[in-house]
């Protein structure tokens, strides 16, 4: 991820959101996160089973799905396959807006004092 990260953000600060996954909780990882990383979100920050805060889950996995899921695989190398040629078509507009979406969903959020929020138009 920090590689990744000094390629595409170019010296322009970002910050990592840490989600609530049993193996990114461990004290070893977040040390990590602290040590490596500009600025991160922990898992006390961030509030737990949040989806719909989630751009990976309130739109990209959808999107993949739909795509790799209309054909049957094999086997599990085969969905590999297909999620990682299908991961590298997703356009970059579509991930910009999911993205955009994101800070009105947070706003949301707040305003819902960290409750559910009805669906966004």
């Amino acid at each position: 991820m920090k590689p990744w990260a000094g390629e595409h953000f170019n010296g322009a600060h970002w910050v990592f959101q840490q989600d609530s996954a049993p193996s990114r909780k461990a004290k070893m990882t977040s040390e990590w996160l602290k040590l490596n990383l500009p600025e991160f979100i922990s898992t006390e920050e961030w509030p737990a089973s949040s989806p719909d805060l989630n751009p990976m889950d309130f739109c990209i996995w959808s999107i993949l799905e739909s795509r790799v899921c209309a054909k049957p695989h094999k086997n599990v190398e085969s969905l590999k396959s297909s999620l990682r040629r299908e991961w590298d078509l997703v356009s970059e507009d579509v991930l910009r807006a999911a993205v955009d979406n994101f800070y009105k969903r947070l706003s949301l959020c707040i305003a819902a004092k960290g409750n559910t929020f009805e669906e966004l138009d």
